[in-house]
Parts: structure tokens; C-alpha cells; sequence
């Protein structure tokens, strides 16, 4: 089927909307009609160049939610006129990463920019008679997308679609970081450097688990004003100010837990998080860097003999099918703020004046809405 989409056909150029020629599902495969998609940074990163896409063109988007309109043969457990979230890190549940609980790191991420589907390795999407990488096997920047059944996560018909497409990554990402592989306990001491659409929920999540301090570092003042909303005790403008604090809050103790959630992750940003970490306390490096990137500001001496820890993590370290169910529960029971975490929402014409609403710090989280007239 024909259907509209963001394209990116060179570094460095805006999406361009473009008409695309879908598949039909194969064996394994759905294909699910989206009713939003989120705008997140990872995206951007693929327009930089800074994360390695096998070719262009590349049709974006990760985050979204959506109704099954086709189910291919063999697929257990979905069928048309299910609900579901497409995550962005499919969970195959047979590969050895998944079979030994760690499903965020399922063997099937490996091709996550290759383009090439799990169950052939043939394409779904065609730009112009070519090929193209679907982000992350999904590419929600489309009112249709075709589908791994790996990457989809059934939920009740009752859940908000536009809310539910943000726990395809940002919102499971930010909250396990601070509550699953931070594993934030009552009376820590938490910093989350960076409060976007994946630092804002790091903080809720670690108020959420009884931190008694959530420090929110951003240097954007829109952002530090909606982390206090989102449970932030203290924010501050920059690592500087906050290092200077932490002492005075603490006793002398500093942060149980760093998190760092900054939209674009440099090597220096991890000595700053050290710096503010208790002895035996953890870093979580959840933000993403420039692949082509080696260096980072170490001091090895105070990771010794402090015994501090620098841990990296995808998807919050949990998988998919356990976070996601979990995570609607709290918001059925108005523990997590979805609702809330919505900036603006935009038509996919506009995805390039969100990402520059993302750019300039006047979203936590900007979403594209399909209506009708995109179907």
C-alpha cells in the first residue's frame, strides 16, 4: 500500500514528507494503523549523523501506538482490532539475551538500523522504488507501519493511544533508569542530568521509588519548572551550581544515583556525574553519544577507591513486555503522568517545526497525531 511518510534522504537535511510503498506482513509480521508517534531526540540523531543508520534513505520514528489492521500467519497473541505499543527494542523471547532476562538486550537489536525485517530480512518499505531503513524495524512517522511481532506489546482498548505511543521509549527508558538498573531506594539521593522526554520521567520514577532528594540539572528554565511538577525536591540550571549544593543536602554523602539523560551525551558528562556520586554510588548513562566518539573524562583514581560505578543502559535495563504493562498500571492508578508530559502535539507536515521545538527547549515531549484524513 501507498502511504505518506518523514524520509530522510541526506545527513544534515530536514524530514521530508514523502509518499512510501508499504508491505503487507509476512509470516511473523502486523501491520498496525498508528494513531500518534512521538518526537524523540533519537531521531535527531540519525539526522546529525551521529547515530549510523546502514543507508538512506530512512523513514523515522520509534515511539508509537496504534490498532493491528493485518496479522501474517503464524502470529500468536494478536489479532486485528488489538491495541498495542510498538517498542522500540523488539524482545524475541527465544535468543539467549532473552532467555536469560535480559530481553531489553534481545539478540534481534542488532539490526535495529539496517532496515532489514526479523522474519526474511527483506525490506517493508520502499522509498522511489528503494529500499529504505524503517527506525528501529518500526518507523512510526507513518500512519501505517508493517511489523515484527517482537516489537509489539498488546494492551487494553481503554488506554489512550497518543499517551500509550510515549512508552515505546522514552517514558520506560527514563523510568527504569532511575527505578530498575538504578534501583533507586527509599531516602537516596537522586540527580538526573538533562530532564527531556527521557530525564522528566528518570525523575518521576525515582519519586515514585521514595527518593528523598530528586535533583533535576537543565540548564533551560521551562524544563527545571516542569521537573518540580514531575517530583523534583531541587533543579538547578547547571552541574556546577548543583555539585556545589549536593554536600550541604546530603551531609557531605553526595548522590546515591547520577543519571545522565542529556539529549546529547559527551565525554565529559561523565566525570561530572562521578563527581556528584556517593562512594559506592552508581552512574546510569542512559543519554546518547556520537558513535564515532572514544573519549571520556575518567578519574580513575576516585572510581577505585570510592568504588564507584558507571553502568550504561537501554530501554531503563528492562524488558519491553514487563515494563510496558507495569507502567500502564501506575497510570491507571496515578502513579506515572503521561497526560501531562505532552507539550504540543503537531501533524506529521510539521515534524520539522517540532524538532525544533525539541531543539529549542519548549517541549518535554512533542507528539504527531494521525486523524482520518492520514488514513
Amino acid at each position: 500500500m501507498k502511504v505518506k511518510a518523514a524520509v530522510l534522504e541526506e545527513i544534515g537535511a530536514p524530514w521530508r514528507i514523502s509518499d512510501i510503498d508499504l508491505g503487507d506482513p509476512v509470516a511473523g509480521e502486523v501491520q498496525v494503523c498508528l494513531a500518534a508517534s512521538g518526537l524523540c531526540h533519537s531521531d535527531a540523531h540519525l539526522v546529525s549523523g551521529a547515530s549510523p543508520a546502514a543507508f538512506l534513505p530512512v523513514v523515522g520514528g520509534h515511539e508509537g501506538a496504534g490498532v493491528v489492521t493485518k496479522v501474517g500467519p503464524g502470529v500468536r497473541g494478536l489479532e486485528e482490532g488489538d491495541h498495542v505499543v510498538l517498542a522500540f527494542i523488539p524482545a524475541c523471547g527465544t535468543c539467549p539475551a532473552c532467555a536469560s532476562g535480559l530481553q531489553n538486550l534481545c539478540d534481534e537489536g542488532a539490526g535495529l538500523l539496517t532496515g532489514r525485517s526479523i522474519a526474511d530480512g527483506t525490506f517493508r518499505v520502499h522509498v522511489g522504488g528503494r529500499p529504505a531503513v524503517q527506525m528501529c524495524l518500526l518507523g512510526t512517522f507513518s500512519p501505517y507501519v508493517t511489523v515484527n511481532q517482537a516489537s509489539v506489546v498488546k494492551i487494553e482498548k481503554d488506554v489512550p493511544l497518543d499517551k500509550a505511543a510515549l512508552l515505546g521509549c522514552g517514558v520506560s527508558t527514563g523510568w527504569g533508569s532511575a527505578t530498575e538498573i538504578g534501583n533507586t531506594r527509599p531516602g537516596d539521593t537522586v540527580v538526573v542530568m538533562g530532564v527531556g522526554g527521557v530525564g522528566i520521567n528518570a525523575v518521576q520514577g525515582a519519586a515514585f521509588a521514595g527518593a528523598r532528594h530528586v535533583i533535576a540539572v537543565d540548564p533551560v528554565e521551562y524544563k527545571r519548572k516542569m521537573a518540580m511538577h514531575f517530583g523534583a525536591t531541587h533543579t538547578y540550571a547547571s552541574v556546577e551550581e548543583a555539585t556545589e549544593e549536593l554536600p550541604d543536602l546530603t551531609w557531605g554523602r553526595n548522590a546515591e544515583l547520577v543519571v545522565i539523560t542529556v539529549g546529547e551525551i559527551r565525554g565529559e558528562h561523565i566525570q561530572q556525574a562521578l563527581g556528584m556520586t556517593a562512594k559506592g554510588g552508581q552512574v546510569v548513562v542512559t543519554g546518547m553519544g556520537d558513535f564515532r566518539d572514544l573519549d571520556v573524562q575518567l578519574n580513575l583514581f576516585e572510581l577505585t577507591l570510592m568504588q564507584k560505578r558507571v553502568q550504561g543502559a537501554i530501554f531503563g535495563g528492562i524488558g519491553p513486555r514487563e515494563q510496558i504493562p507495569k507502567l500502564l498500571q501506575l497510570y491507571r492508578a496515578g502513579h506515572l503522568k503521561l497526560d501531562e508530559l505532552v507539550s504540543t502535539t503537531y501533524r506529521l507536515e510539521d515534524i520539522n517545526q517540532g524538532y525544533q521545538d525539541l531543539a529549542d527547549g519548549k517541549n518535554l515531549r512533542g507528539i504527531i497525531t494521525f486523524s482520518d484524513s492520514d488514513h
